[in-house]
């Protein structure tokens, strides 16, 4: 892990903390990386849900009984 000098804002860092639910601001940018991150991975898997023919949403629904 790298050590690394920042100026960050505190109002910006107490906005995402209290989002984050975060205590420290070590916590908060860990947790605001990881939330980029993820976020970037979800907009990848609607991406890959929306293909035409990639995923049967019928089949999916009806897996778990359906209306039966």
């Amino acid at each position: 892990m790298a050590k690394t000098s920042v100026f960050v804002d505190k109002d910006i860092a107490q906005q995402a903390a209290e989002i984050l639910g975060t205590k420290t601001l070590r916590e908060t940018i860990h947790a605001s990386l990881l939330e980029i991150i993820n976020a970037k991975r979800r907009l990848e898997l609607i991406g890959l849900l929306s293909q035409p023919e990639r995923f049967d949403f019928d089949a999916a629904e009806n897996a778990w009984g359906g209306d039966e």
